[in-house]
């Protein structure tokens, strides 16, 4: 049987979790199944602050931004964790936390192929204006990958 290294794309939402579950109860029994979790974030803007109070105030919140950015990561290295405690040997699950290069979706398809992923577990957002416009991640993905499973959970 091929070895299955698994991308899971996570962004902190309930069906995340939902994702992050079903990799546990399929994958976790399988000894040669790796799990890449992967967190994309907007980078908070390098901007050069002056003295006055309208350019404190964005400091403030270049701050904040970032410091959210900071609270991300631990919060994937509990995901990781929690992956080891549902069956998964350390070194058999990995974390990535990348600046969005290009569109979180082509970012995801680069990152299989780079990582060498054969599965990659998305879960369905929701609808919404955003889906409308832009599409869903999902979507772009199923589309655009080669030679690897999508595994949708809703």
């Amino acid at each position: 049987m091929t070895k299955q290294k698994v991308l899971v794309p996570y962004n902190f939402t309930e069906n995340d979790r939902k994702a992050v579950d079903f990799v546990a109860r399929t994958f976790a029994p399988q000894q040669d199944a790796e799990v890449i979790l992967f967190h994309a974030y907007t980078p908070a803007p390098e901007v050069e602050t002056r003295d006055n109070t309208v350019m404190q105030k964005m400091r403030q919140n270049l701050t904040y931004l970032k410091h959210q950015i900071t609270e991300h990561e631990e919060k994937i290295k509990v995901v990781r964790d929690s992956l080891v405690a549902k069956g998964f040997s350390p070194n058999r699950v990995s974390y990535l936390f990348k600046p969005i290069r290009k569109h979180i979706s082509q970012d995801i398809i680069e990152l299989a192929a780079s990582e060498g992923a054969n599965v990659i577990v998305l879960n369905r957002a929701s609808g919404g204006i955003t889906r409308f416009f832009g599409g869903n991640v999902f979507q772009k993905v199923v589309m655009n990958v080669k030679n690897v499973t999508v595994l949708i959970v809703t």
